[in-house]
């Protein structure tokens, strides 16, 4: 008798720095998936009965089970795919540094999130809350600069991609569509050129969307 295939279903919009990590990171385990674009603001009653918090990504197993954050379901994935194939060290130092450039990288989309929330959504801005946000944007990407520019590998670490390297792209991605104006020419060369060159992989052009602010 034939094994049926496991096919899982993704909740959310590629637009999303926090969907599309988990996209191309289905794609690259070759784990088939079925797609519901839906939006957390015109979709909300369909993705409730799944995340009672309304959130994306949302991915629900062929057992019924359903994840809701990014990091938790990245984590079901690496363990998935096996400690030969995930994209993320087994332990010790070097995977506890690519969880803290996850973990910077997501807060960054996270921050650049809220910027555009308060940007939108928001008649009246607070001038505080937009310059502290950008602030913590601005300090992440320093960090992140500093550290790239150190490792002449074409990935972060090494010559195959991890789950740093797609959770920076597709953070930066957002943040430069969502706020030019904070991305000069000159501004984080090295974490720029890393995160184009993500970009020119057949599986992040297979995953993407342009930036639509909600309305």
């Amino acid at each position: 008798m034939a094994t049926r295939e496991r096919i899982v279903i993704l909740i959310g919009q590629y637009d999303s720095p926090f969907v599309r990590r988990v996209a191309i990171a289905l794609r690259l385990y070759d784990m088939p998936y079925e797609h519901r674009p839906w939006s957390v603001f015109g979709d909300a009653d369909k993705i409730a009965p799944f995340n009672p918090l309304i959130r994306v990504p949302t991915l629900v197993l062929d057992s019924g089970d359903v994840l809701i954050e990014s990091a938790m379901i990245l984590d079901y994935l690496d363990e998935e795919a096996g400690p030969e194939r995930a994209m993320i060290p087994p332990a010790g130092a070097t995977r506890r540094h690519a969880l803290k450039v996850c973990a910077l990288a997501t807060g960054l989309a996270d921050k650049a999130v809220a910027l555009v929330y308060e940007r939108v959504l928001h008649r009246e801005k607070s001038q505080a809350w937009v310059d502290r946000c950008t602030g913590q944007v601005e300090r992440v990407l320093d960090v992140l600069e500093a550290d790239r520019a150190a490792r002449p590998t074409p990935f972060w670490y090494g010559d195959a991609i991890g789950q740093a390297d797609i959770a920076v792209a597709c953070a930066l991605r957002f943040a430069r569509e969502a706020h030019p104006q904070l991305f000069a020419e000159t501004r984080w060369p090295s974490l720029i050129g890393h995160a184009d060159r993500c970009e020119t992989l057949p599986v992040f052009s297979a995953v993407v969307q342009p930036f639509n602010p909600p309305k």
